[in-house]
């Protein structure tokens, strides 16, 4: 049997924006009316190795819930509403949102928890393969037991922390940056 060469990578189109965007996939706004465990705003840019905003970047995020479940149709928790996926948009300025909870901790293994984070994926024209990374929230004390952040060079580690302000009400709104090449590039990892 001949093996036939691999096809070589391409970068997406502009089309993949709005393809990926569709009305029933585009879903920014996690938290049910009144949902279980504390209400968070993330807000974030993506930026480009020249500080440029990305208008047209499609992010991706999945998440535990307040109890650090992820979500599965066997699993009845209180909170079923919550599914914990978004899928948005950048704008013209390379920002998105999402209004969510903040999740639980989630166990790494059997000894061991990690501490609440959100997984990010990230599109966007010019890459050839779509990137991951977590936002951490600065203000949580349990960063410093977390295995992943870890193993992250501590001098990286701050690119992974996402930055609380108060919102004025009863919520929190954290802010984060994806820089996707060069000085303060963003800490991704090979999954």
């Amino acid at each position: 049997m001949t093996r036939q060469p691999l096809t070589s990578s391409q970068t997406v189109g502009p089309f993949f924006h709005d393809c990926l965007l569709c009305t029933e996939l585009h879903r920014n706004v996690l938290a049910p009316s009144e949902p279980i465990g504390e209400r968070i705003r993330i807000e974030v840019r993506v930026l480009d190795g020249d500080g440029q905003a990305v208008p047209d970047a499609v992010i991706e995020i999945w998440q535990a819930n307040h109890q650090g479940h992820y979500s599965d149709p066997g699993n009845l928790l209180p909170d079923h509403a919550f599914n914990g996926f978004g899928r948005t948009g950048t704008d013209t300025e390379g920002v998105y949102w999402f209004e969510t909870i903040k999740p639980g901790r989630v166990p790494f293994d059997e000894n061991k928890l990690q501490s609440p984070h959100i997984c990010v994926a990230v599109f966007a024209r010019g890459l050839l393969n779509h990137l991951y990374t977590r936002i951490y929230f600065a203000d949580d004390s349990s960063n410093s037991d977390d295995p992943v952040l870890g193993c992250v060079p501590i001098e990286r580690r701050s690119r992974l922390l996402a930055q609380p302000e108060s919102a004025g009400d009863t919520s929190v709104v954290y802010r984060f940056d994806i820089v996707l090449q060069g000085e303060g590039e963003t800490v991704f990892f090979n999954i």
